[in-house]
């Protein structure tokens, strides 16, 4: 069944302890374009399981009448990078933030790889994961982004465990592609993001911005600025201003 409207692009979560430092970015789409939310929430019951999210995500995009451009950060980028090899025609364009040409490489790989090597406890090794990502933090805040971490341990579909750490071959995808890192990104490093150099086509862009992992938060205005102008490279429609809804995919929906 076709849906009665079309968004221009869709925003893809998986890390719900995390899409706190999406809302600013997606603000600014906002002001251009309808932009859509889905975000994949796994139950405590269920194994951590990629394929599902895409499989959802499928769900959700058959509905549209036409292609539109996928954006995601993280874990998000990589099920956008997934689904985009497999339904090309679905998709206008790909935009994927703090994703390596080595695309399942995130901070829980770094987590479980640290915890195996280093004498610490799990909450330790958070902390250390903490400066990696944030930067320096006032002691008192450290334990709070400890929890925000662990919450994601808990909640994402990040397919790392302590028993074993997943990757994926290199390899181009057929839609148009933007690429974003951060250049103090310590789990992401722009080694990774320029590694994505081979794989590009015509017209495809690889963009470094100041900051760490999650460097789309705070620099929401230049980072829009940078997937608008791309955007308009793929020959889309004229953006209006709309508005910025959510969706969901919940297990068993």
């Amino acid at each position: 069944m076709t849906l009665t409207s079309c968004p221009d692009a869709v925003w893809l979560n998986v890390s719900p302890s995390f899409e706190r430092f999406d809302h600013k970015l997606l603000g600014c789409l906002a002001r251009y374009g309808e932009v859509t939310h889905w975000a994949y929430r796994q139950t405590p019951d269920e194994p951590s399981s990629l394929d599902i999210a895409v499989t959802l995500l499928h769900d959700y995009l058959k509905g549209f009448d036409r292609p539109v451009h996928l954006m995601g950060h993280g874990t998000g980028g990589l099920v956008g990078l997934l689904y985009a090899r497999q339904n090309p025609h679905r998709v206008s364009s790909l935009t994927l933030l703090s994703v390596g040409v080595n695309p399942m490489v995130d901070w829980q790989a770094h987590y479980y790889a640290q915890l195996e090597r280093l004498p610490c406890d799990r909450r330790q090794v958070l902390a250390q994961m903490v400066y990696s990502l944030f930067g320096h933090q006032a002691r008192p805040l450290v334990p709070g982004w400890v929890n925000l971490l662990e919450q994601d341990l808990l909640h994402s579909v990040s397919p790392h465990s302590l028993l074993k750490r997943v990757s994926l071959c290199p390899g181009s995808v057929a839609v148009p592609l933007l690429v974003a890192g951060g250049t103090e990104d310590a789990i992401v490093d722009p080694t990774q993001i320029k590694g994505w150099q081979p794989w590009l086509k015509g017209g495809d862009r690889i963009v470094a911005f100041p900051g760490r992992h999650f460097f789309h938060a705070v620099y929401p205005q230049r980072v829009a600025s940078q997937i608008l102008s791309f955007w308009g490279t793929t020959q889309t429609l004229l953006f209006t201003p709309e508005g910025f809804n959510v969706a969901s995919s919940l297990p068993g929906s």
